[in-house]
């Protein structure tokens, strides 16, 4: 069992410091930045990059457009994303 905690999304790498996994189990919390549930089709590398390039291909918009920071660089965002899931 793993001892660790996932705050970034494995999607869209967004990190409000909310856990998304904890100890390698889902908390099944949604993303304001991307609408992925975590536990929902990301349990795979391929599942995880194909939502990914799902969400870019659809211009990388925010589900909550109101939450979006105005300096926000998707770019950086996506850098949070943990290595094992890119």
């Amino acid at each position: 069992m793993e001892n660790t905690v996932e705050t970034a999304c494995r999607i869209c790498g967004l990190d409000d410091g909310a856990a998304l996994y904890a100890h390698g189990f889902p908390r099944y919390v949604i993303c304001e930045c991307c609408h992925n549930e975590s536990g929902i089709g990301d349990d795979t590398v391929s599942q995880v990059r194909e939502l990914r390039g799902y969400w870019i291909g659809h211009g990388a918009q925010w589900h909550k457009p109101q939450l979006r920071p105005t300096d926000w660089d998707p770019l950086i965002q996506l850098a949070n994303i943990p290595p094992e899931w890119r």
